[in-house]
């Protein structure tokens, strides 16, 4: 676990190029088990859009993603949102929203309330985009 954290701080997106990657893939179907490019799942699709802006990490579950990396009770843009028990993960757009990969719509934007919020586990950070607040502010 600490060789993926430090792999993910190695590396950090800056902000224009993430929301880029993650827009070019919104639209695409759920299949369980995809990381793209044609269709995704939750971890699948935040694995491959970090991976497409030099975030490299083991491809793994939403479960594994929670307990390697830090907390945050500030989510900004980039973080990760964990969902139902941990088995669903997204990345955050900003306080009201979030990217995802979801059965029923595939990878998709969506708002937080009034469906989802219930429904959350907590946040944790992803490495800093240039430019954002720094890490040790989080």
């Amino acid at each position: 676990m600490k060789s993926l954290l430090l792999a993910l701080l190695l590396a950090a997106p800056a902000a224009a190029d993430l929301r880029r990657s993650i827009e070019s893939h919104l639209g695409r179907p759920y299949v369980w088990g995809a990381a793209g490019l044609k269709s995704f799942d939750c971890s699948g699709f935040v694995w491959r859009v970090f991976a497409e802006n030099g975030v490299l990490m083991k491809r793994t579950t939403a479960r594994k993603l929670y307990v390697s990396l830090p907390r945050t009770n500030r989510p900004a843009f980039g973080d990760l949102v964990f969902f139902n028990s941990l088995k669903h993960v997204g990345i955050v757009s900003d306080p009201a929203a979030f990217y995802h990969a979801e059965t029923s719509k595939g990878t998709s934007f969506s708002r937080f309330d009034p469906y989802w919020r219930p429904r959350v586990c907590g946040f944790r950070s992803m490495p800093a985009p240039p430019g954002s607040r720094p890490q040790d502010a989080r």
